[in-house]
């Protein structure tokens, strides 16, 4: 089982262990849950540069856009609601396995990738709308897991996971 659909399952046992309480114990649950969600986010900030063994990213709102000439290595991204937009025509991605890890509550990944790069997505959402190359998945609650054709034998591979509440992804060849 993946590190994101872990995550993703305590995320929905406890939403519901607090709903069921609620309802037992006669108590206005909604009001507690965006304290208890503002909480959570900054507990996961403060958490967030020890748990990742890569770089990491944080934005709340907006876009994370990079395109052009520069270094793609292993990241994490972190959005509360926003886009991921990557070009990576003019890139040099190193030889081996490249891991990009996308976190956020709502919004899309979008990459360019050259020929010749192994892709391998792996999203976990409530609602995933997922593109990789010429395969298509539309799910509801279940994980996305997909490869381009011959990831194992490329010399140069992207590893995409996500983990979203609502989550759009394209991947597509220059």
């Amino acid at each position: 089982m993946q590190r994101n659909q872990i995550i993703f399952g305590v995320l929905l046992l406890g939403l519901g262990l607090l709903l069921l309480f609620g309802v037992i114990l006669k108590i206005d649950v909604w009001s507690l849950i965006c304290p208890l969600f503002l909480i959570g986010v900054g507990v996961l900030l403060l958490l967030a540069p020890k748990m990742s063994e890569s770089p990491l990213n944080i934005k709340l709102i907006g876009d994370y856009r990079r395109r052009g000439v520069w270094d793609f290595d292993s990241q994490d991204i972190w959005l509360l609601i926003g886009d991921v937009v990557f070009d990576l025509s003019e890139t040099e991605i190193p030889e081996g396995e490249t891991k990009l890890r996308v976190h956020g509550f709502v919004g899309s990944v979008k990459m360019r990738v050259p020929e010749g790069i192994g892709v391998e997505l792996n999203s976990t959402a409530f609602v995933t709308d997922a593109r990789l190359i010429d395969q298509k998945q539309n799910i509801f609650i279940s994980p996305v897991n997909m490869r381009t054709p011959g990831y194992e034998e490329s010399q140069k591979k992207i590893r995409l996971e996500t983990l979203y509440f609502v989550g759009d992804i394209k991947i597509d060849r220059v």
